[in-house]
């Protein structure tokens, strides 16, 4: 079992200042093996949210504490993991309770829809808990379910070198990366097919399963060109009334389900970034799916990266996540766009500095700079500066070109 120290340790440091954590993410993204990996000196239990015989153990306090008593510790000193814990009426009522009662007691819960949790996650937990958000593997974490050896390479090379020796072992497994995404169950496997099987698996079995309970079923055939549309519309301007055009769902309709994706962790949308200029476009936000596997899946297409008219489109999802899973509490990712076109892909911001971040899926046989970027950056009082690419790692004129399997260190 491959530990992702990054989420292990915002887990440790949660219980640092809270009695419960809360793993967060899409299904199939391993926060039961990151329930299970998490170190902890003391007695664990494992608890499964959907057995009705756990949810009924929640009913009443004391047929919980005696339980826990017996299973866990008889002082309730432990920790106690709860995978998918929305499942259960009233938990977080009980999970208060236990919580003030056995201040030694840890309680550790995993959940696939923000939309349950923040139903269940009532006001009394305020101050005793911490969500932490788990997304699929970076291409890191990819690295190290493939290769350790190849993993432990990318981990020494620096952005502020040049091209490494090793760029043609690691850059064909980026490519791969970004056709089949790094859902874990599928990263496991070298076999395409056997990835594509998997990803379909997960695609019907767990996101549209999950969906039935939200939509109405006279909307099924209308949420499934929905998805399909915001797949071939990934990286651009959501048009609201475009997708209701085309879905023959209402405006209303479409807003709902595209929040639904994002409660889900399937998407996730960047909002433009404000400016006093009246040329900035300030309302639409552009569209990118969590994992690159399953957008590729909801739109039928595995061809290889290099030979798809849609891997400009990919690539700028893949650095879109990778931004993403380093953000600093608080931070936030944005885009900016004028009305005459000009635009730069990302806006970082990291509460104590700001990036401006442009992507280019291209080979660069010498830095090609983008005027966007430059001016906007400038405008913005912006000092970090990085053009995204597939093969130059170089400094030149304020720009810091990076290759694309290193976007996850900029910084």
């Amino acid at each position: 079992m491959i530990k992702r120290h990054n989420y292990l340790d915002q887990v440790k440091n949660g219980f640092g200042v809270v009695p419960i954590v809360i793993l967060i993410g899409a299904r199939q993204v391993g926060k039961t093996s990151l329930m299970k990996m998490y170190e902890f000196e003391g007695s664990k239990l494992f608890l499964n949210g959907q057995d009705p015989e756990v949810a009924s153990l929640f009913e009443h306090l004391s047929q919980l504490e005696t339980y826990l008593k017996i299973y866990l510790d008889e002082a309730l000193d432990g920790l106690l993991l709860i995978d998918e814990f929305q499942f259960i009426p009233r938990v977080s009522t009980m999970l208060k309770l236990l919580t003030d009662k056995h201040e030694r007691l840890k309680v550790l819960c995993s959940g696939s829809s923000s939309i349950d949790i923040f139903q269940h996650v009532e006001e009394s937990l305020a101050g005793r808990l911490r969500m932490v958000e788990v997304f699929s593997l970076s291409f890191a974490e990819y690295l190290l379910f493939n290769d350790e050896k190849l993993y432990q390479i990318h981990s020494s090379i620096s952005t502020d070198e040049p091209a490494s020796a090793f760029e043609n072992t690691i850059a064909p497994l980026l490519d791969e990366y970004l056709v089949y995404g790094g859902l874990p169950r599928a990263a496991k496997t070298k076999d395409p097919r056997q990835k594509l099987a998997i990803l379909d698996d997960i695609y019907k079995t767990y996101l549209l399963r999950d969906v039935r309970t939200y939509i109405k079923n006279e909307h099924t055939v209308g949420f499934n060109k929905l998805l399909r549309l915001l797949a071939l519309q990934t990286g651009n301007l959501l048009n609201i009334n475009e997708l209701s055009r085309e879905t023959g769902l209402s405006y209303r309709n479409c807003v709902e389900y595209v929040e639904l994706l994002q409660q889900m962790y399937i998407i996730k949308l960047a909002e433009p970034y404000h400016t006093n200029k009246r040329t900035a476009i300030t309302k639409m936000k552009k569209v990118y799916f969590c994992d690159t596997g399953l957008r590729n899946i909801i739109n039928s297409d595995f061809a290889e990266i290099d030979f798809r008219p849609d891997n400009g489109v990919i690539f700028e999802n893949y650095v879109f996540l990778e931004l993403l899973r380093n953000l600093n509490p608080g931070g936030e990712i944005r885009f900016y766009r004028t009305r005459d076109g000009a635009e730069v892909d990302f806006i970082v911001n990291q509460v104590f500095e700001r990036w401006a971040v442009e992507c280019k899926y291209k080979t660069l046989d010498k830095p090609s700079h983008s005027k966007a970027l430059t001016v906007f950056s400038e405008m913005e009082q912006i000092n970090k500066r990085f053009l995204i690419n597939k093969n130059l790692n170089i400094s030149d004129r304020d720009v810091k070109f990076v290759q694309g399997y290193l976007a996850g260190k900029i910084g």
